[in-house]
């Protein structure tokens, strides 16, 4: 199908544009970032632990927030993503504050011809996995970077989200991974009001599809967790429940928003 061959084009395309308005987005909130505040969330910090001279490899880091808090808290840390001008950024704000990250330009597919090193934790993190037709292929890049008993940790929306239409109204999508989903969308999470045109190609992927990628790809899961809340408010229909917590209002605590994997390479 032309759209499989096309979607790295397209996206990149997609991931350029937003960039520049993420960066001056309140929902990315880069002042507060630059000033020293702490990117991560509870959910992804209560698996990775001490960080303190972990060398540390972060896949689809946008323009590196994350990357450049492990950074801070002590790590070796090596941020990836297919977007130049994501990582353009990233850079420029890794030169600013000092920190020595490293970021490469890659697809995730690729980046075995980019780097050659082993690392003590992989990390990916909230809307990655959607952007990737072949989960045993990103699954065996995982792999392959990890140290024996290296672990590997992923924070993402559920799959069950994505069923839903834009308003969680209806169920839209399948579930499964049964095809590449092409949409068109004005805005972007970050800025909903943003006049930004974007044309997007994704996937659906089942949690026993994920898991068993890692399995097949010699990772033993040590944990997977579900949440009933999402710790960003980039959807529509939500309200914050807690602070930093929010939900869906109309579904209250009835559907799965996040669920965590924490594994070890064999």
């Amino acid at each position: 199908m032309k759209n499989d061959f096309d979607y790295i084009k397209t996206n990149k395309q997609t991931w350029n544009n937003k960039t520049a308005i993420h960066i001056e987005s309140e929902f990315y909130n880069n002042k507060s970032f630059l000033e020293g505040k702490s990117t991560l969330n509870s959910i992804e910090l209560s698996l990775l632990g001490d960080l303190n001279n972990k060398r540390i490899l972060h896949l689809q880091c946008h323009f590196g927030q994350d990357t450049m808090t492990f950074s801070r808290l002590g790590a070796k840390a090596t941020g990836i993503d297919f977007s130049d001008k994501a990582i353009e950024k990233a850079r420029a704000f890794s030169e600013k504050l000092n920190l020595d990250t490293t970021f490469i330009c890659c697809d995730i597919y690729d980046i075995p011809n980019h780097l050659d090193e082993k690392f003590d934790i992989v990390f990916t993190s909230y809307g990655t996995i959607g952007w990737l037709p072949d989960i045993d292929k990103w699954a065996a890049v995982v792999s392959h970077f990890l140290k024996p008993k290296g672990r590997f940790i992923m924070a993402d929306f559920h799959p069950v989200i994505w069923m839903f239409d834009n308003d969680f109204k209806k169920v839209f999508y399948s579930y499964f991974n049964i095809e590449p989903i092409i949409e068109l969308e004005s805005g972007t999470y970050a800025d909903k009001n943003s006049k930004i045109e974007t044309k997007t190609i994704t996937w659906n992927h089942p949690t026993s599809e994920v898991l068993n990628a890692l399995i097949q790809s010699g990772l033993e899961i040590n944990s997977f967790n579900e949440y009933d809340y999402s710790p960003y408010n980039c959807f529509n229909q939500t309200e914050e429940f807690e602070k930093g917590k929010f939900r869906i209002k109309h579904l209250g605590n009835k559907i799965p928003m996040v669920f965590s994997i924490e594994a070890t390479k064999k």
